[in-house]
């Protein structure tokens, strides 16, 4: 990293510095020649970061004397400043993906493709935030030719602090759902929040979701089912093996699952065009797609299926994984078990009611469903007899194990708080 040693250099007026081969903001992870940007209480272990040979400490609380820690007024501003600097005087490429689903999915996706040609990082986890962003930045190396930006956000104003701080240089909009309604009230304002993507990107080098009612109003490329999207997605089959797709007149396979699927694919292959891939390399990044855990995981344990969907829910998403897991594995059991999704405001009770009656509308033998918004629902729906609500997962274990002993598939998703994946055996 002797880009980011040199940037660090001039910044802070030092006359030496060891190059910097790690940046870090956990204690635990610190090794010799690292950086350390001491956050919030990462201020309490600044002697610990001196003990393991830090090259360099910024931080914001520190009364000492040593000369290898660099004080400024906020180690927040300061990475975010920091990645800035750094983003530019590295000239990578920076791509941004915003959404209410299917962001990391996508990231995992367009990473797996370019990485076929090109030097490439991605957000790691779910380092996604103003501190996240700026941190995964401080990852690339002085080689690296691309960066795969996972945006969230929860209120106005945030994916406008992370383009600040990023310069994208393209941008993905997967699509507008009914996440953060706790804090935003609104679809519509769910839409305002995430384009704000917009004004940092040009148009040609926007990608959004074509069948989506918002996002088809921007000036911006659009991929889709529908014949009015600039690049149309025809051919999909879904099967227990994953989907199929034609796109630009080529054909692509995809060991995923869904409609949805396809299309944060399609969105991939495009962003691989835009990069001129070959189809043949294209293809060869689908093949090797290592997905990020939880997103329609799939996990065998002898004769039963577990479809680990739990990294979130909204009710967008919770729709995505019924249809899709209506058309799986229908040779064998089927259950369903579902948790509360949060953050979902004042109606989240109606939500979870029609999400209850999409489960029924399935192919499915039983739906397990597991919280209070869950019970909320179950108790006012008409129609419960395939459903029922169990307060504690280990009952839900139970009843799985002693009254389905045969094979079977188990989807299982919830909002992250709900940690669904509990409920996988052994």
């Amino acid at each position: 990293m002797k880009v980011l040693t040199e940037i660090l250099k001039r910044k802070y007026n030092l006359n030496s510095v060891e190059e910097i081969s790690k940046v870090v903001m956990d204690s635990r992870k610190i090794e010799k020649n690292s950086l350390f940007i001491a956050i919030n209480s990462g201020n309490n272990y600044i002697e610990e970061a001196l003990a393991k040979e830090a090259s360099l400490i910024i931080a914001d609380n520190y009364s000492g004397d040593n000369e290898k820690v660099i004080v400024v007024e906020d180690s927040v501003l300061a990475i975010q400043e920091l990645a800035l600097q750094y983003r530019n005087e590295l000239g990578v490429k920076v791509i941004g993906i915003t959404g209410s689903n299917g962001k990391t999915t996508t990231k995992d996706i367009i990473y797996s493709i370019l990485s076929q040609r090109y030097r490439c990082k991605k957000t790691e986890g779910n380092y996604n935030n103003h501190i996240g962003l700026p941190f995964t930045i401080l990852q690339l190396e002085d080689s690296d030719e691309i960066i795969v930006l996972e945006m969230g956000m929860s209120s106005f104003g945030e994916i406008d602090t992370l383009c600040k701080i990023s310069q994208p240089n393209y941008g993905i909009i997967t699509n507008i759902g009914d996440s953060h309604l706790e804090f935003l009230k609104t679809r519509e304002n769910v839409f305002k929040a995430k384009s704000e993507i917009v004004k940092y990107v040009d148009s040609d080098k926007l990608l959004v979701c074509g069948d989506d009612f918002y996002l088809k109003s921007l000036n911006s490329l659009t991929v889709g089912y529908g014949a009015n999207c600039k690049y149309q997605i025809t051919d999909f089959v879904d099967s227990d093996n994953g989907i199929e797709l034609t796109l630009d007149s080529n054909h692509y396979n995809v060991r995923l699952n869904g409609e949805h699927n396809c299309l944060n694919s399609a969105m991939g292959i495009i962003m691989g065009e835009r990069f001129n891939l070959s189809c043949d390399e294209i293809q060869r990044g689908l093949g090797s797609l290592n997905l990020t855990p939880m997103r329609f995981q799939k996990i065998e344990k002898g004769e039963t299926i577990y479809i680990n969907d739990a990294y979130n829910a909204s009710p967008i998403s919770m729709r995505y994984s019924l249809e899709t897991f209506d058309r799986l594995y229908n040779d064998r059991v089927k259950i369903a078990v579902l948790g509360d999704m949060l953050e979902l405001g004042e109606d989240e009770i109606k939500y979870h009611r029609e999400v209850l009656e999409k489960a029924n509308s399935i192919k499915v033998d039983k739906i397990y469903v597991y919280g209070p918004r869950m019970k909320k629902a179950y108790e006012i729906l008409e129609d419960t007899k395939l459903i029922t609500h169990f307060s504690d997962k280990e009952q839900i274990k139970a009843e799985i194990r002693e009254s389905f002993p045969q094979a079977k598939a188990i989807l299982l998703k919830g909002s992250r708080g709900m940690k669904m994946e509990e409920i996988i055996e052994g």
